[in-house]
């Protein structure tokens, strides 16, 4: 079998060494390069009501029934410039702002399957521009939709899951045409590490925004700059290399023929043989264990922050970003090294994943659970739930690209489905997790951190079992199996 994988390599190797594909400047990167301030924009607007929504509460509503003070000593930096305190205040308790956290995923999930049927038909350059857009026009909206009543702003929020739904299948769509194989973890890694930044940067700047402007603003910044973003990609990109209008005639035969032998010919969808494809169900598994954790995480790590730790709004910023910028980090770092080793054969593409996802969810597992049990101590909190984070970018180039390896051709198609049971958690985490938390002691964030740690165990465990490395049988149309 190593015969047969260096077999498959050498011409990519050789075609690569020449320096007639660099990839600076290239086009592929140019794509990674724009997707990448996609993704940041699509979790800018995500997250960022997780900080303004501590500001839209009225302040005895979120801390009914708390016990927070007799648990941890008010932990905050004196400021002196004066807080905005503008902004509307609404009576929401802690079950409706679960709803309210929860109800994008109402609209993410429906979306999935068919963004990426449509994308592997239609091309995924449209389906994600308009995705990006419409999730900052309904951004836009939010303001006045919390002004009518909170069933607008989960209507609302539901509406830009929609949109933001398509999204991710159709760049695995896109990749298909675009991502040599030796060059996968490179080019995802690069697209997908900006949703991590957008994390990053939209987390603390939103709670600058809200302390020294207005709530309202957060959204509205957010939502303009999607909008922009949507015209650059919309004038730059293309569906497949050889509709690009500026690719060089080298770089656009190296992608060609790199993927000849791993693209379908077939014209419809092979639903029966994908849906009994264990490799593929290994991956559904890996993604919704994985993604309890990130949005548990995401969508009340701003709280935890300011309930159980009692940071202010504007450290609480900061401090929530901090481990996605970890995370960020890994994302490219462990891209790169991903390749490193497949492209030099020390590790088959199985081998890679695997590893790669093991260490990306049992490693986040046993710092989450860490974290749980140094009570007040802040400067180990936090570090514990960053390294959790940071740990999980290994997953990038593990389970999340695996869809490429086995199914080049129905990549989107793929994505689409263990994306749809990947959006679960962020429909029934946060909700689970305020019910879990009404007191918020640290007894009961202890709880929630467990519930996250054994489902990342389980799908770790299950992913290196089940997972491939290999196009599958029912991925090819007339060619013989490929390994990568």
């Amino acid at each position: 079998m190593e015969t047969e994988e260096g077999e498959d390599r050498t011409p990519l190797l050789k075609e690569s060494q020449t320096g007639t594909v660099p990839a600076c400047c290239s086009a592929r990167y140019n794509l990674a390069l724009l997707a990448f301030f996609g993704f940041f924009l699509l979790y800018a607007l995500r997250v960022n009501l997780s900080v303004a929504l501590v500001d839209m509460v009225e302040p005895n509503t979120s801390l009914a029934k708390n016990t927070t003070s007799n648990v941890c000593p008010e932990h905050s930096s004196t400021i002196n410039v004066p807080r905005n305190t503008t902004g509307e205040k609404y009576s929401w308790d802690a079950d409706t702002q679960g709803w309210i956290l929860g109800s994008f995923f109402y609209g993410y999930i429906i979306t999935q399957i068919p963004g990426g049927y449509l994308a592997s038909k239609t091309g995924g350059k449209l389906l994600l521009g308009f995705g990006v857009f419409s999730t900052s026009v309904f951004t836009l909206l939010t303001p006045l939709a919390a002004n009518l009543g909170v069933g607008y702003l989960i209507a609302v929020r539901a509406l830009e899951g929609l949109g933001e739904g398509v999204t991710f299948p159709a760049m695995h769509s896109m990749w298909s045409s675009w991502a040599p194989p030796l060059e996968r973890s490179k080019l995802l890694s690069i697209s997908y590490a900006g949703a991590q930044l957008g994390t990053v940067v939209s987390l603390p700047l939103s709670g600058l925004i809200c302390y020294y402007m207005n709530w309202v603003y957060v959204f509205y910044i957010f939502g303009a700059l999607g909008v922009l973003w949507f015209f650059f990609w919309m004038w730059l990109v293309s569906d497949t290399p050889e509709t690009h209008r500026s690719i060089s005639h080298a770089e656009r035969e190296y992608i060609l023929s790199s993927l000849k032998d791993q693209l379908s010919t077939q014209k419809s969808v092979p639903w029966r043989p994908m849906l009994e494809s264990l490799p593929l169900w290994a991956i559904v598994v890996a993604h919704f264990s994985y993604n309890w954790t990130f949005y548990t995480l995401l969508t009340l790590l701003p709280t935890y922050m300011k309930e159980i730790l009692r940071f202010d709004a504007q450290e609480n910023g900061f401090l929530s970003a901090l481990p996605y910028f970890g995370c960020w980090l890994c994302i490219i770092l462990s891209g790169q090294i991903a390749d490193y080793l497949r492209e030099k054969q020390n590790f088959s593409t199985v081998c890679v994943r695997k590893c790669f996802t093991l260490i990306g969810m049992i490693g986040p597992a046993v710092f989450l659970v860490a974290a749980g049990f140094i009570g007040c101590n802040y400067a180990l909190a936090v570090a514990f739930v960053t390294i959790s984070t940071t740990l999980g970018g290994f997953c990038t180039s593990g389970y999340s690209i695996n869809h490429l390896d086995i199914a080049p051709s129905y990549a989107g198609i793929l994505l689409g489905i263990t994306n749809s049971f990947a959006t679960i958690p962020g429909m029934v985490g946060p909700v689970i997790a305020k019910n879990l938390t009404h007191n918020n002691t640290v007894e009961e964030w202890q709880t929630v951190f467990y519930i996250a740690a054994s489902i990342n165990l389980f799908g770790a465990i299950f992913f290196a079992l089940f997972a491939s490395g290999e196009v599958q049988d029912w991925a090819v149309s007339g060619y013989h199996l490929h390994r990568n």
